[in-house]
């Protein structure tokens, strides 16, 4: 009897561990994974954050302020690099007045600006007393000089490209490019492209009436046919023109593109597959001067450089920041970990506050108490009056890859949670101070890629995505659907249908 109970316990574990060791031997090991690191080349002891405006407009096309004042603004917020970026306009110079007369002239006819033009000179005196001088060095590169010795670049020839369309704006950068005709994305894309710039997508969700949407899940759903159409078209000027970067995730206060991290996530899935990635900026798309310090982007450089800053740009070299976050459910998520973390301190309370309010605004248009058509219009800020209220916005001071152990840590200051993304699905949360993510641990819900989120009082940073086995998936697949056929100038229609048909369906489900 003592001999079979043995035997029986022997059984009972064997069977009892099974389960384990089939876990177990389907779990990835160590070492499995190549990564590719966008930053690889990044020497983090001598690299520079430079904090960089790449979007911004004064009254040379629809902003309110003269290009003066801007600047001011971008040297009292701290800022590096600045890229003056008016509609149809290319900016030569921070000295002299260069305006498009026929823009300039038009958006004053209708109302949209008014006012001369103010430039800088090569001195003088800001309003808040300040005073600099401009110059341009042996390399060409124009620097605004503050009476302290910082130098703020300017970036060469930026523009908000086709100033007629229907919203399919794309900035571009160093050439000197416009096309002022009734013009599509593909127009501006190929064009900056032969004249040898970087252009990228701004704030998708504006043309794609995305910005509309209610909850996320409805925002770039495939299944929808005008978004998988606009996921295919961005796809294709992606695909197709190497100077073409990628997309604005995050501008001007968040509102209107706080779906476009998930546009973001489905391009990657799609260029991840094949090896390939995409990437993302911020920016403030600053009409007025409270906009100002919005969003922005990071640029790791050694030097402050207009080709430093364009190499930077291609190769992904840079962060996307911002203080403003309007997506309801990355702000529930982010609350849950500050609370899990930190206990009910201050900013969580902030953030989820923000979040309730913007749940309760999203109830109110789903049930009636708002206009179908309103968009939520609340975000978490981190701004008064123009001006970061936080004592500092966080920063990612250095990222490790371990390809032996399939280990990416992150260090930062002054923050407090750094989040990592997969496949447009948030995988874990892990304490500023202790943000190593083993790969391995989550092997079961990878995609092909990983970005991840850095998150404290200051605001939020993205990096670029990290790519799983590139190398392999180089030349799988197509991220653009061969059923894909570009339908030209006319397919803003499709976001307007999708918008109003969503809009109705909304109204009479609340009649019945």
């Amino acid at each position: 009897m003592k001999n079979f109970k043995t035997a029986f316990a022997l059984i009972l574990a064997v069977i009892m561990c099974l389960p384990l060791a089939i876990f177990a031997s389907a779990a990835a090991e160590d070492g499995s994974y190549e990564i590719t690191n966008p930053y690889a080349n990044i020497n983090w002891d001598s690299v520079q954050a430079y904090k960089t405006a790449l979007h911004t407009h004064t009254n040379a096309s629809d902003g309110d302020d003269v290009l003066a004042a801007s600047i001011e603004r971008h040297a009292q917020t701290g800022f590096d690099i600045v890229a003056t970026t008016d509609h149809g306009t290319v900016n030569y110079s921070w000295i002299d007045p260069n305006p498009n007369k026929l823009i300039y002239g038009v958006m004053s006819l209708i109302g949209k600006t008014e006012g001369d033009l103010v430039y800088l000179g090569k001195e003088g005196t800001f309003a808040d007393g300040t005073s600099y001088t401009v110059s341009v060095n042996e390399k060409g590169d124009e620097y605004l000089t503050l009476a302290d010795g910082k130098q703020i670049l300017r970036v060469p020839y930026g523009i908000e490209n086709n100033a007629v369309s229907v919203n399919a704006h794309v900035n571009s950068w160093f050439a000197d490019y416009s096309d002022n005709t009734i013009t599509t994305y593909e127009d501006a894309v190929i064009g900056v492209d032969k004249a040898g710039g970087v252009s990228v997508i701004n704030h998708p969700g504006e043309y794609t009436k995305a910005r509309y949407e209610i909850r996320s899940e409805d925002a770039y759903n495939e299944s929808n046919p005008a978004y998988n159409y606009y996921i295919n078209k961005f796809a294709t000027l992606i695909n197709d023109y190497d100077s073409c970067i990628g997309i604005d995730i995050n501008s001007k206060g968040d509102n209107r593109t706080r779906f476009d991290r998930i546009l973001w996530d489905t391009l990657l899935k799609r260029f991840s597959a094949n090896g390939e990635n995409v990437y993302a900026i911020a920016t403030s798309d600053a009409h007025q001067l409270s906009v100002i310090d919005t969003g922005y982007t990071l640029a790791l450089m050694e030097e402050n450089s207009s080709a430093a800053l364009k190499s930077a740009l291609q190769n992904g070299e840079i962060f996307a920041a911002s203080h403003c976050l309007g997506n309801y459910d990355e702000l529930v998520d982010i609350a849950a970990s500050l609370k899990e973390f930190y206990g009910e301190t201050a900013l969580y309370n902030k953030v989820n506050t923000t979040a309730l309010e913007m749940e309760a605004k999203i109830n109110g248009i789903e049930n009636g108490e708002y206009d179908a058509d309103e968009s939520i219009g609340i975000t978490y800020s981190t701004l008064s009056d123009g001006f970061n209220t936080a004592n500092a916005d966080p920063r990612i001071t250095s990222i490790g890859v371990n390809e032996d152990t399939d280990e990416i840590t992150v260090s930062t200051t002054d923050a407090l949670i750094v989040r990592f993304i997969s496949d447009g699905e948030l995988i874990c949360t892990k304490k500023a101070d202790d943000a190593t993510i083993d790969l391995n641990d989550y092997a079961d819900v990878l995609g092909d890629y990983v970005r991840i989120e850095v998150f404290g009082e200051g605001g939020i940073v993205y990096t670029q995505a990290f790519l799983l086995d590139a190398a392999a998936k180089a030349g799988t697949s197509d991220p653009v659907d061969s059923s894909y056929a570009n339908l030209g100038v006319l397919d803003f229609l499709f976001a307007e249908f999708n918008n109003w048909y969503a809009v109705i369906v909304r109204f009479f489900s609340n009649l019945f």
